[in-house]
């Protein structure tokens, strides 16, 4: 019923990302309160988004920030102490499908780089063999890239278990001795931060007052309203984005990787019995940070009627059999991406002493939640400073150089 009087950190946010960061916070052996506002974690967007991850970027900092992430995922029980936690992980590939000769090129360049990178795994396939892998693409490929070890898993049970280890962090075998367990209230909102001259000390609640000599904002499409509290201006644009659930539709191949067209970005994965299948719409005006966010009809049939010019049913044609058909039930979800200006989250100290940021990952908050969070948690207590790599590239106070969504 009370809020700790004290902590050595507080996480306003309780999605996947402050769970992280309460995770990586308590192995290091620091008193942790994590504050949500929400009845329950990780209930806002974590459970809107696909739960993917994929090493498949266009630069090699966002591939090390995913990459140790994918690498605790893999072995989430043993290096959480969580014996037999199940993350409902598939390593069933990303597969992004090229229906102009520019867009096999830019995979062809991409792929180059990748490996330059350290990115050997990465596949370029003519349209051919890529149809003799999977029967279901239709003659408008020309070819794609592709990788096996990208996939997906449960975004919910992540952040549990997340929040669980952080709970019991004597079970985590590489944490600090005696580490104490992770405090997590909900139904606690931040009123105002307190402060000791210009540094934040810690927080206040309805609950009481938590005093902690690091507060760390991990509030989603929250982040700029909550870091504003403390007078911290972050750029950070809130965008809808939306997802089309199929609980059920036999025609999915259960083996299909993440299949995605690259020119138009609509994409669909294996789901249950169904799939889940999206469009990335990239010149969605950015809103206020929304609780409820709404959806719309029309996205979906955008997705999965013919005639569209994103449908799903051009690059695997069964979708227009889809279609013709009908199918008896589906759904949308709804949440917001929280866009930087390049794309890249804030991780780590800001300019507001005592304030550390945690968020505007920009649709990438699953899969980087390991790698961002450990980065975090590692500037808060010294072992890694802002000039040592890959930390510049996601520091607060970085230059930001503003991305064209036309060229994501």
């Amino acid at each position: 019923d009370e809020a700790p009087a004290t902590a050595d950190v507080v996480i306003v946010g309780g999605g996947i990302v402050g769970a992280a960061t309460a995770f990586f916070a308590a192995r290091a052996g620091l008193r942790v309160v994590v504050v949500e506002q929400r009845p329950r974690l990780a209930t806002l967007t974590t459970p809107a988004s696909t739960g993917a991850f994929r090493l498949q970027f266009d630069n090699p900092a966002e591939i090390a920030l995913v990459r140790e992430g994918v690498e605790l995922f893999t072995a989430f029980a043993e290096r959480t102490g969580l014996a037999g936690w199940d993350l409902r992980l598939r390593q069933g590939g990303y597969l992004f499908c090229a229906t102009t000769e520019a867009g096999l090129d830019r995979a062809r360049v991409l792929v180059e780089r990748q490996r330059a990178w350290g990115l050997a795994d990465v596949e370029v396939l003519d349209g051919d063999e890529a149809r003799r892998r999977w029967p279901y693409l239709g003659p408008a490929l020309l070819g794609a890239r592709y990788r096996a070890g990208d996939g997906w898993l449960d975004p919910r049970r992540l952040a549990h278990g997340y929040a669980a280890a952080a709970s019991e962090p004597t079970h985590i075998p590489d944490a600090a001795p005696h580490p104490p367990p992770a405090a997590f209230l909900v139904d606690t909102p931040v009123t105002r931060f307190i402060r000791d001259g210009d540094r934040v000390v810690g927080v206040e609640t309805p609950r009481g007052v938590v005093h902690a000599p690091w507060v760390v904002v991990a509030a989603g499409p929250f982040t700029a309203s909550v870091a504003s509290l403390a007078g911290l201006r972050l750029d950070i644009r809130p965008t809808r984005r939306q997802k089309l659930v199929v609980p059920d539709l036999p025609d999915i191949p259960a083996d299909a990787p993440m299949t995605i067209e690259d020119e138009t970005s609509a994409h669909w994965r294996p789901a249950m019995r169904g799939c889940l299948a999206l469009w990335t719409e990239h010149r969605t005006p950015p809103t206020p940070p929304a609780w409820d966010v709404p959806t719309e009809q029309a996205w979906a049939f955008g997705l999965i009627d013919p005639r569209s010019d994103h449908a799903l049913a051009r690059i695997a044609p069964f979708w227009r059999k889809v279609w013709e058909r009908g199918f008896d039930a589906w759904y949308i979800q709804a949440g917001q991406y929280e866009y930087t200006p390049d794309r890249r989250p804030y991780l780590g100290p800001s300019p507001v002493e005592g304030l550390a940021i945690n968020g505007g990952y920009s649709g990438h908050g699953i899969m980087a939640s390991g790698g961002g969070s450990r980065m975090v948690v590692d500037r808060l207590v010294g072992r890694l400073s802002a000039d040592d790599p890959p930390a510049a590239a996601f520091a607060v106070e970085r230059p930001l150089v503003e991305v064209d969504p036309d060229i994501l």
